[in-house]
């Protein structure tokens, strides 16, 4: 069976001083249409693109003073539908906040990705819980997070938070689901552009929305675009086995991964389970993120376990951990493009060895990568 492979983007890469390595310019198309195509030549699976609603920060809640490291980021929604364009094949998956933003709008800005893609849209869905960034917004107030909290799922305002993030995600799928696939028949004699009959109003009311429907954009070519979501507790994994097609998980050994795994199959039996690794390639890794914890002045600290070395070690760790039941791997590269290259020219190759990674796309939508069904829309199941 094929390992499934993706790599999450992030600025010059996910250690923070990793823009001292690349004379790269992060705020340029140029920058992310590289890392794209040369993901898609690695026949890697989808791209994750990061995102939030404040700038990057050493603290858990508001800016910091530091000017050493990358702040600011492209609308990762936006860049995924400029770098559709040049892409033709893998996925291409952008972070879009369920918190201060409307549904409606990230609904129809998913949906108008997978049709400017052909199909190759998904979503990770992520909350927004910091005070900071609700003072943008002025709608609402949250405490600040605690600064010595270990898990952000366990402060008193994340719960609805996440209950929120639910409803934004149904909100979208009727939405998705609120034209048939043949609503538009452009039929020229009778001069009917579209089958009134099969709009639907999606209806939606529930303690955070109220939408009525339909949506302003045609049912995505998916019918429904991959809906993802990085979780690292209970919590979160309660939002993403009711609400998301794929989990990023957090396992720091194959122990843990096993147990991961049994805590989420519990939950749900179909959902994907994609373990996260930051990962540094190469003979020289070790010496290469030293150098990198030097210049930030500190040793990098991450959610996701920290891997060093080369791609053969590195395939043997994702192999032991797909013995455990993780099905795929969101890989985060700690410099860019370097360890992207180690990935797609490396990697690949060496999981290729195993029998375990294509030689060749063998579908066009990002639903068919992942082996998910293309579902049909549940207003024409009843109509």
């Amino acid at each position: 069976m094929t390992v499934h492979l993706a790599v999450a983007l992030e600025g010059a890469g996910w250690h923070p001083a990793a823009w001292r390595e690349t004379s790269a310019d992060v705020f340029s198309a140029r920058y992310w249409a590289a890392l794209v195509t040369e993901a898609e030549r690695g026949l890697l699976d989808f791209v994750t693109i990061e995102d939030a609603l404040g700038p990057q920060s050493t603290l858990p809640d508001g800016p910091d003073e530091r000017t050493d490291q990358v702040r600011g980021r492209f609308d990762a929604v936006l860049l995924a539908a400029r770098l559709a364009p040049l892409t033709s094949r893998i996925g291409l998956v952008p972070t879009a906040t369920t918190t201060h933003t409307e549904p409606f709008h990230v609904a129809v800005g998913i949906a108008t990705l997978d049709h400017i893609s052909g199909g190759r849209a998904g979503w990770r869905a992520q909350i927004s819980a910091r005070a900071s960034e609700a003072r943008h917004f002025g709608r609402r107030r949250f405490p600040p997070l605690d600064p010595e909290a270990r898990d952000i799922a366990a402060e008193p305002h994340v719960r609805d938070l996440f209950a929120e993030a639910a409803d934004a995600v149904e909100v979208a799928r009727r939405l998705w689901d609120s034209w048939e696939d043949d609503a538009e028949i452009r039929d020229v004699a009778t001069g009917r552009f579209i089958d009134r009959d099969k709009l639907h109003y999606a209806d939606f009311a529930g303690r955070f929305f109220s939408v009525k429907g339909p949506s302003i954009t045609p049912r995505p070519p998916q019918g429904q675009p991959v809906v993802t979501a990085l979780a690292h507790a209970r919590l979160p994994y309660e939002f993403a086995a009711g609400s998301a097609d794929v989990v990023y998980v957090t396992p720091h050994s194959d122990e843990q991964a096993r147990a991961v795994v049994e805590e989420v199959r519990a939950l749900s039996g179909d959902i994907k389970i994609f373990a996260d690794l930051v990962v540094f390639l190469g003979e020289d890794a070790a010496r290469r993120k030293a150098r990198l914890d030097e210049l930030d002045g500190a040793e990098l600290a991450s959610d996701a376990a920290i891997f060093t070395g080369t791609v053969r070690e590195l395939a043997d760790v994702l192999l032991e951990w797909r013995r455990a039941g993780i099905q795929g791997f969101r890989l985060r590269p700690g410099v860019l493009p370097y360890d992207l290259e180690r990935i797609t020219r490396g990697l690949t190759a060496e999981l290729r060895g195993h029998g375990v990674f294509r030689r060749a796309y063998e579908a066009t939508t990002l639903r068919g990568l992942l082996g998910l069904p293309r579902p049909a829309s549940r207003y024409a199941e009843v109509s």
